[in-house]
């Protein structure tokens, strides 16, 4: 889309050097973003879009910091913001009337969460949109009660999560678990000499390769199904329907009908035809899939 490219976090390392230079990029003020909007819009210039989006990569870097503690390289993060921003500038409409920031926070974060979840294992497999809320919300959560000491959560302190963040409480203390990092198998139960060791105590209740290797293949046949069924959708109904439905935090009626000038109610009937679309073309592109399985 630009007509230069982009700076580069190359690693942790350059992130004050990466910092200062897309300091050096101006702020736009609200009728110069407009008017670079319209020649991007209307003349696809490429120009314009450049200066819309590094005018904006302050904002991504200040997005991603807020994933610092996924133990994941802070270049990268930044890079997938910067894709996400990339979009949001492509389907940036300026007669709305909303500034380029607040449509772009979706589509930055969006980005990155989707990012986080490719490259965290934990979550590869049948994540939920419960549980994608829980994975993004649990640290913030345990911090509003202060429970902020490693090991397993008090039993109140599970109740009290589950119920804030709308999961069970075996979601909560499984992906409390696995969020507290890798132990050694070989560490002893308890400090006395001799004492066994946690491999000791492991009974594998998992199920069979083969099974968990169909359920893989269901997974990514589900995936793929989704991923083409979008497809069916206009920009309008896709952002509604992503906003409403897939988003971690989705959006209300009421910031939408803002963002598309339209009534909350017009709103609604345009997310429910969405998923109607949608949900007709999986089934369609699953018996495809499977057909050729």
């Amino acid at each position: 889309m630009a007509s230069a490219a982009l700076p580069i976090l190359v690693s942790d390392g350059g992130l004050s050097r990466y910092l200062d230079e897309i300091r050096k990029f101006p702020m736009l003020e609200p009728q110069q973003e407009y008017m670079l909007a319209k020649r991007w819009r209307e003349h696809g210039d490429r120009d314009a879009a450049h200066q819309l989006v590094t005018s904006h990569l302050r904002l991504v870097a200040k997005i991603a910091m807020g994933y610092r503690g996924y133990g994941l390289p802070i270049g990268e993060v930044v890079s997938e913001g910067n894709v996400g921003l990339m979009q949001a500038v492509k389907r940036f409409e300026p007669e709305k009337g909303f500034r380029l920031a607040t449509y772009a926070m979706w589509w930055i974060r969006a980005s990155i969460q989707e990012y986080i979840l490719r490259s965290w294992s934990l979550v590869k497999m049948g994540t939920t949109a419960n549980q994608k809320k829980l994975f993004f919300n649990l640290r913030k959560a345990k911090s509003s009660i202060s429970a902020l000491e490693e090991g397993d959560l008090r039993p109140d302190q599970v109740k009290t999560i589950a119920t804030k963040l709308g999961v069970t409480e075996t979601d909560v203390v499984d992906m409390n678990r696995r969020l507290g990092g890798d132990a050694s198998l070989n560490a002893q139960l308890r400090e006395d000499e001799g004492s066994s060791e946690w491999q000791d105590w492991l009974v594998d209740d998992s199920d069979s390769q083969e099974t968990r290797l169909a359920e893989s293949q269901e997974l990514d046949n589900r995936r793929s199904a989704l991923s083409g069924a979008l497809t069916v959708l206009n920009d309008r109904e896709r952002r509604i329907f992503e906003a409403r439905r897939l988003a971690d935090d989705p959006l209300t009626l009421e910031e939408l009908s803002g963002e598309f000038g339209v009534s909350r109610e017009r709103v609604r009937q345009i997310e429910v035809r969405a998923f109607e679309k949608v949900q007709a073309a999986v089934r369609r592109n699953v018996a495809e899939i499977e057909a050729h399985a």
